[in-house]
């Protein structure tokens, strides 16, 4: 018997380090086709829209940032809603293909100078099919490690899905900062800025193939059995979402933090100092990756603590932070080499006080009937409305009030937001997962 419970154990293990690996594998890519625009924004402001007013262009390019999150709240409920019914396994297979071919096209698209007109109209096409395919992405790789983790770890190993999508982001953007350091400008904006996009069909490739690999989580799998059994047509997605609709808009101020705080900070930073702060493409570039770096490194341990002390504690403290220091670390940032160094390093560890539990929280929150389409849904309309419009956002209250530190107020308004919704919630951590 002993011997049985070892293998099963060891069984166990292994399935959930393939969950884990082939979950965060897909997510990392994904971000990397998702954030490759971002950081090429600039380059892009010239190469898709109309020359002449510089800012006209910038905003442009951002209206095009923003345009994916206009179908996200959409897909978020398309993709988890099959996401309940079919299990998670199919539906982050299905995502993974999609964003790889959508961003693979943007490589191949011709300029403004050729087509004219028809060069920011097909980029909008296929952003939004970009936007479709990532609704699924984040809250389904969350949900499906989730399902696998125990109680006592799942803030840690929940936290690897942000962990990945920032790995995402640092590998776009050190692709971008090699890309500057060897390419000519002139050659950047022929041909280079392709570079980026054209790799997603590859990496693609290696994300669907680990993921065609993974078996469905052992939580979905008991609820199929359990239907099976009953010979009942259970009731999953959106046909049982109503129920949940208070938590619902709770849930969806929690995650305000999330989407003005992700895109401010880790996608739009690189214009920012380059417009407003006057560094040059690649030492804003490569400034950034101080910020993720700290990301990246704070996140486990995050979702570590969250795991001794709670999911609600962690989260209130950092919106605190937020509402307190976000104002000082911007006068920071302004001063240039070392103290911008330091501030970016704290930019990111605040952000990571948020983000290493948020994806936990949000799992937690609701029963496995719904978990999928209610996690999408409310992280996919916040990111689409505070989020994907961060960035012009930004660049729009700069040129409204001509303070280059007005995005640090639009982080404390978010912050707020959130501290308060989450004086609506219950504390989450260290209990099983509503069946």
């Amino acid at each position: 018997m002993g011997n049985n419970d070892n293998h099963s154990h060891h069984e166990y293990v292994v399935q959930l380090r393939k969950a884990v690996f082939g979950a965060a594998i897909g997510n990392m890519i994904e971000w990397f086709d998702y954030a490759s625009y971002g950081y090429l924004a600039t380059i892009i402001a010239v190469v898709f829209f109309a020359p002449g007013d510089k800012t006209a262009a910038l905003l442009g390019a951002f209206a095009v940032f923003a345009v994916p999150f206009i179908i996200r709240p959409l897909g978020g409920i398309f993709w988890g809603h099959y996401g309940d019914k079919i299990g998670r396994r199919r539906t982050l297979i299905y995502t993974i293909s999609i964003m790889s071919v959508a961003t693979f096209c943007i490589g191949l698209l011709p300029s403004y100078a050729k087509v004219g007109v028809l060069a920011p109209v097909l980029l909008f096409l296929i952003r939004l099919l970009q936007g479709f395919a990532a609704s699924g992405e984040y809250a389904g790789s969350a949900s499906f490690i989730a399902e696998y983790a125990p109680n006592n770890k799942r803030g840690l190993l929940v936290s690897m899905v942000p962990a990945s999508t920032a790995a995402g982001l640092m590998f776009a953007a050190l692709i971008t900062a090699i890309l500057d350091y060897y390419l000519s400008p002139g050659a950047l904006n022929s041909w280079g800025w392709r570079i980026p996009f054209l790799l997603a069909l590859p990496l693609g490739i290696i994300g669907l193939t680990i993921r065609l690999r993974l078996e469905d989580t052992p939580v979905f799998k008991e609820m199929e059995e359990k239907t099976k059994q009953t010979n009942e047509d259970e009731k999953r997605g959106l046909a049982e979402l109503g129920k949940y609709w208070k938590e619902l808009i709770i849930a969806f101020g929690v995650v305000l933090l999330n989407a003005v705080g992700f895109y401010t900070i880790l996608s739009y930073m690189p214009t920012y100092l380059m417009e407003q702060m006057h560094f040059s493409r690649l030492h804003g570039t490569l400034i950034t990756l101080v910020t993720l770096f700290t990301y990246v490194f704070m996140l486990p341990l995050v979702g570590t603590l969250a795991d001794h002390v709670g999911r609600k504690k962690v989260l209130m403290v950092t919106c605190v932070i937020f509402i307190l220091a976000t104002y000082p670390i911007f006068h920071l940032l302004a001063m240039g080499k070392f103290l911008a160094v330091l501030a970016l390093f704290l930019l990111g560890a605040c952000l990571a006080g948020n983000d290493g539990v948020l994806a936990t929280f949000l799992t937690e929150m609701f029963p496995t009937s719904v978990r999928f389409t209610s996690f999408g849904l409310v992280f996919n309309t916040g990111n689409a409305i505070f989020g994907g419009t961060a960035p012009l956002m930004a660049t729009y209250l700069i040129a409204k009030t001509g303070n280059e530190y007005a995005p640090a107020f639009y982080l404390i308004a978010a912050a707020c937001v959130c501290l308060l919704a989450l004086t609506q919630t219950h504390e989450t951590a260290n209990k099983e997962l509503e069946r």
